[in-house]
């Protein structure tokens, strides 16, 4: 028997794929809709903990509400007032709709049911791919494009890797970013006594909606920013909540950059990997359920209200017939 192993599971009537690893005891669980992780097992003092702070049941998972693990596609985090203009031509992602309403976030991927096109698994790791043709004109109120997505994921010796794969399938360029939304709770410790460490220059500011600010003023140096923001050491997070992009992120010698989190008091920690783009650090004050009980750390290609800067735009041009990659991860550190 391999090391390594893909298998079914179900989460009432949804169906999951299970990556698991049995030397190190580490078992991932995966719903097809929306390629959402449920559950990240890994070895405890007296058996094992899912540091996943994810959907708990069905009824949680289907209507994605707080979009805990979701793969954010198109676009990730918050589009203002849900408009956006492209080549000279303004969207309206949620017609008719007034005040509150028209708050949007996430991406249009978190409902969808995806495909599995390809698993394998042997001594080395176990891969499952998910893909989905959901984006296609009609289909989404205000993107009228045509995208094909997928996403690898990866489990091996040193964690859990996910590669996404954008295309655009239509015949206009397209605006496209990713982003992934897991939450962590290591621990019922609380977070505050957790320990963080960002390597970022760069903090973006944004106002209380949370939207950056507009221009060359959201790009803010860390050594200018509040104290309370810099994470480039590794310290305890304290009272401060945090929902805050960093950028500019430091990378390893091996071209990864990493965001630590551990608890001190267990020894159980994670890095969150990626090889470009910011890192969005949320403690979860705001969720309905389980408030400031986990961190989310969450890998995008670019910052919030990307559709709405000139200075993103470039880099979320995807031409007709043209592919993006992504790449990130989380390594278990104990």
């Amino acid at each position: 028997m391999s090391r390594f192993a893909v298998t079914r599971s179900s989460m009432g009537a949804q169906e999951l794929v299970v990556l698991r690893d049995s030397a190190t005891k580490r078992e991932i669980h995966i719903a097809r809709r929306g390629a959402t992780v449920v559950s990240i097992a890994i070895p405890a003092e007296g058996g094992e903990r899912n540091i996943a702070d994810a959907f708990l049941n069905e009824q949680e998972l289907v209507p994605h509400k707080g979009s805990r693990f979701a793969i954010m596609a198109p676009f990730a985090n918050r589009i203002n007032n849900a408009s956006y203009s492209f080549e000279g031509t303004s969207y309206d992602l949620q017609p008719g709709a007034v005040g509150a309403d028209r708050a949007i976030r996430h991406g249009f991927l978190r409902g969808e049911m995806f495909d599995i096109v390809n698993e394998q698994a042997g001594e080395d790791a176990a891969t499952v791919t998910f893909a989905t043709k959901a984006i296609r004109p009609g289909v989404h109120p205000g993107y009228p494009f045509a995208l094909d997505f997928s996403v690898t994921f990866t489990l091996d010796a040193r964690g859990l890797a996910l590669e996404t794969v954008t295309r655009n399938v239509g015949e206009h360029a397209a605006p496209t970013f990713f982003g992934w939304h897991p939450y962590f709770r290591l621990s019922d410790n609380p977070i505050d006594t957790w320990e963080l460490q960002v390597p970022a220059e760069t903090v973006i500011v944004a106002g209380e909606d949370f939207i950056p600010v507009p221009g060359p003023a959201a790009w803010q140096s860390i050594n200018d920013a509040d104290a309370s923001l810099d994470f480039r050491q590794r310290r305890s997070i304290g009272a401060t909540p945090l929902n805050n992009t960093y950028a500019d992120l430091q990378v390893d010698d091996d071209g990864k950059a990493r965001t630590h989190l551990r608890d001190p008091k267990t020894g159980t920690g994670l890095a969150v990997w990626q090889e470009r783009g910011v890192m969005l650090v949320f403690t979860s004050d705001t969720n309905e359920r389980d408030p400031r009980k986990s961190v989310a750390l969450e890998p995008m290609e670019s910052i919030p209200d990307a559709f709405n800067r000139d200075d993103c735009a470039a880099a979320l041009k995807l031409a007709p017939g043209e592919e993006r990659r992504f790449v990130c991860g989380v390594e278990f550190t104990a």
